[in-house]
């Protein structure tokens, strides 16, 4: 499935978006602005397709808790609009992720000319280091 398809198949009133105080270092602001966004997603009651959810689950991503529910926190940015944003986007790159299917790889055989070329360099570099060794005289 295209990454912008799989874009398109979040719903934004399925997710929860609260404002937290953001950590580390302030300034004044610090104990008076909540400018961090704590963001909650529950894959299991999503519109989202049974593959991809089940996918999502399958992913092993530390954001994803037991039950299915994705947190994700926001924090880079000063302001609010900008870290909604930011953990909206990284919402949807993981189920752009989990949409996304490889292509098997088919196994090969390598081919006898080159399995032969193989053999001789090995040979070649062997009589090489054997003329490494201690001189007789």
């Amino acid at each position: 499935m295209p990454a912008a398809k799989a874009e398109s198949l979040l719903r934004e009133d399925e997710v929860e978006i609260t404002a937290i105080r953001a950590q580390g270092a302030g300034g004044q602001n610090v104990n008076k602005v909540s400018n961090a966004v704590h963001l909650r997603f529950d894959i299991g009651a999503s519109s989202l397709p049974d593959e991809i959810k089940a996918r999502l689950l399958q992913l092993g991503d530390q954001r994803i808790s037991a039950d299915g529910v994705v947190v994700i926190k926001a924090q880079q940015f000063r302001s609010l609009e900008r870290n909604t944003f930011a953990a909206l986007e990284r919402l949807r790159a993981m189920i752009a992720q989990a949409a996304h299917i490889p292509r098997l790889r088919r196994a090969t055989k390598p081919t006898r000319s080159s399995q032969k070329r193989r053999v001789d360099g090995k040979i070649l570099r062997g009589k090489v280091k054997a003329l490494r060794g201690r001189v007789n005289d």
